[in-house]
């Protein structure tokens, strides 16, 4: 499914639901405009995700002030998109982190003002009926082809300087960019939904007899319940 062509952004809007507003450019694309984050008016699980995105040419500022922006799934789940050429910051704030809890394996990013990949698989986390965690978000990101994270789990809601959580949500949520004052510009975005994986359903299955019936607190369908 296409996200973005550069024809519109009939498929995005702001968080109050009005239409997004950032500005087409040419080339194809959109760019952060000062206007707020912008989310997708259909909401997705577990997908295949593919944004290509440039930092501005003209480096302004340093570290986390240089050609910030962020992909979020489910609004709460961030692979950080940061101008990391030759720029110094935390390591889980750079480019293709995930943001505040892992940094990526090699730093791939190019230059300011060059386009970029993010190829991303993300599965989302699933939740028993009484809210607690059954199964963990896990990421793949492939930063300009390079394998950055290999189906890595998510701690949880990804945040600044913050311990990530987790807390219960439905089965599909919104794909988010973000607007962090930086003329980051986007373009062909597309997705692909991906179905559960079926030995996933069947350890899910697994996971909730043994919670009905009390056993094995120690189960590995709830290693990652929250205490």
């Amino acid at each position: 499914m296409v996200l973005f062509d550069g024809s519109g952004l009939d498929a995005w809007r702001k968080g109050n639901g009005d239409a997004a507003a950032w500005k087409l450019v040419e080339g194809g694309a959109m760019q952060v405009n000062g206007t707020g984050d912008i989310m997708t008016r259909e909401q997705f699980g577990s997908c295949q995700l593919h944004v290509e995105w440039a930092s501005p040419a003209e480096v302004v500022g340093e570290s986390q002030g240089r050609g910030n922006s962020g992909v979020f799934f489910f609004g709460r789940y961030e692979i950080q998109v940061l101008d990391s050429f030759e720029n110094r910051s935390y390591a889980d704030g750079q480019a293709a982190a995930l943001y505040g809890q892992f940094p990526p394996d090699v730093n791939a990013c190019r230059g300011p003002g060059e386009w970029q990949t993010y190829d991303i698989v993300f599965e989302a986390p699933k939740f028993a009926e009484d809210g607690s965690l059954v199964s963990p978000a896990y990421a793949t990101v492939l930063h300009n082809g390079v394998i950055v994270h290999n189906r890595r789990a998510l701690i949880g809601a990804t945040g600044h300087r913050s311990v990530g959580t987790y807390s219960a949500h439905g089965p599909a949520g919104e794909i988010k960019l973000q607007d962090h004052g930086n003329p980051v510009r986007f373009r062909n975005i597309w997705v692909r939904p991906l179905p559960e994986p079926e030995h996933a359903a069947q350890h899910g299955d697994h996971a909730a007899a043994h919670g009905e019936h009390g056993d094995h607190g120690d189960d590995d369908g709830h290693e990652g319940h929250e205490h």
